[in-house]
């Protein structure tokens, strides 16, 4: 409901929501398209024409060539002969829309999050922040002068004043306590094992999904914190943020062990007191790199020694005060059963959920996460 000002009363007009252009309403299919086929153009294209035959999305004013050329015009895509790994006539996704993904996936899971400068993690600790406490303190050497309250300086003053004899003095000077906001180092993990998509099941899409949203989270919102995202097959590697758009799961098993060593490598890089990884599984270890760099694999049910490194692994990070949490996309009773075990070697938290919710489970976790005391 829209209403205006008119004379000296109000009127009040029905919301009607904004028509989309062709190209607006095919741009939201695509991007859905895009991240599904790894960043595949030619792939998002052909599912787009196939989609248009059914429901017809298009019609002899507008067509899908004309969408390409609308992509290409607005510099969403270009051609892939500058220099690129692919033919000349190929189509490449630009940096343009590779940040429109990640604000696309932000607003699906997330919902629409504003732009904060400092970012808006509290503890319970005072000291300097944008959050008040509600209390004054003296005003010392290095406090912003921003900082001070005038009414409640002034106030102090008066008191302190006899007569008609009223000046500032700098013992009169207060400044308000503010919660102080700490910075969090995060390491996402996404399993890209063959497992991620057996038996029919798209589980690697989701996971790109919350990567991005997370990410844009992180900058838009805690500009303070970072963000380093990894993957994990026979081996663990990280990745860049633009890579994540075209992820894709491999031949692999699932080496989980890896992944939290380059995991908490990376973390003991980081300057800040508050670290934690979020890891996006579908559970099952069953691949070990050995000394002299062969790998030993076994898929079938659960190998002992190759759970029990992963128990050590998880009571390391303990040591080192970084919490796992894990993100469990899979139902298997027998899984489950060893996240809850490898969660309780590091102190850490367990979600067993599906695909739904995944992205608004990790979302309120960091949040929470967050909000703990610095030591």
């Amino acid at each position: 409901m829209k209403f205006k000002t008119q004379g000296t009363g109000l009127s009040f007009s029905k919301h009607r929501k904004k028509k989309q252009t062709p190209f607006e309403r095919l741009f939201e299919i695509f991007k859905e398209l895009i991240t599904h086929t790894s960043g595949d153009f030619d792939e998002a294209i052909d599912w787009l024409r196939e989609l248009d035959k059914e429901y017809k999305l298009t019609d002899e004013n507008y067509t899908i060539d004309d969408f390409i050329n609308d992509l290409l015009q607005k510099s969403y895509i270009k051609r892939n002969g500058d220099g690129g790994k692919g033919k000349g006539n190929e189509m490449r996704l630009t940096p343009k829309t590779e940040k429109l993904l990640r604000e696309h996936a932000l607003k699906q899971i997330f919902g629409k999050l504003k732009k904060s400068s400092s970012g808006n993690h509290k503890t319970k600790k005072i000291g300097q922040g944008e959050d008040s406490t509600g209390e004054f303190k003296a005003y010392q050497f290095g406090d912003s002068i921003e900082k001070i309250d005038i009414t409640q300086s002034f106030k102090n003053a008066q008191i302190r004043s006899v007569g008609n004899d009223f000046t500032l003095q700098h013992d009169d000077l207060v400044v308000e306590d503010n919660f102080f906001k700490t910075q969090m180092s995060t390491v996402l993990m996404i399993d890209i094992s063959h497992s991620m998509i057996l038996y029919g099941e798209d589980r690697i899409t989701p996971a790109k999904k919350v990567a991005m949203a997370l990410a844009e989270m992180i900058t838009t919102r805690y500009p303070k914190d970072t963000l380093d995202i990894l993957v994990f097959g026979n081996d663990a590697w990280p990745i860049s943020l633009k890579e994540v758009p075209y992820l894709e799961v491999g031949p692999y098993h699932t080496n989980t062990v890896a992944g939290l060593e380059l995991a908490m490598d990376l973390l003991r890089r980081k300057k800040n007191s508050n670290k934690q990884i979020f890891m996006i599984t579908d559970g099952k270890p069953s691949c070990l790199k050995m000394p002299d760099g062969t790998y030993y694999k076994n898929s079938v049910g659960l190998d002992e020694s190759i759970v029990e490194k992963c128990y050590n692994m998880a009571r390391q990070a303990k040591k080192l005060h970084i919490p796992i949490t894990t993100f469990m996309i899979a139902q298997d009773p027998y899984l489950q059963q060893f996240i809850r075990r490898f969660s309780e070697a590091n102190s850490g938290k367990a979600f067993f959920t599906g695909l739904k919710g995944l992205g608004e489970m990790i979302f309120e976790d960091y949040e929470k996460n967050r909000k703990k005391r610095l030591e």
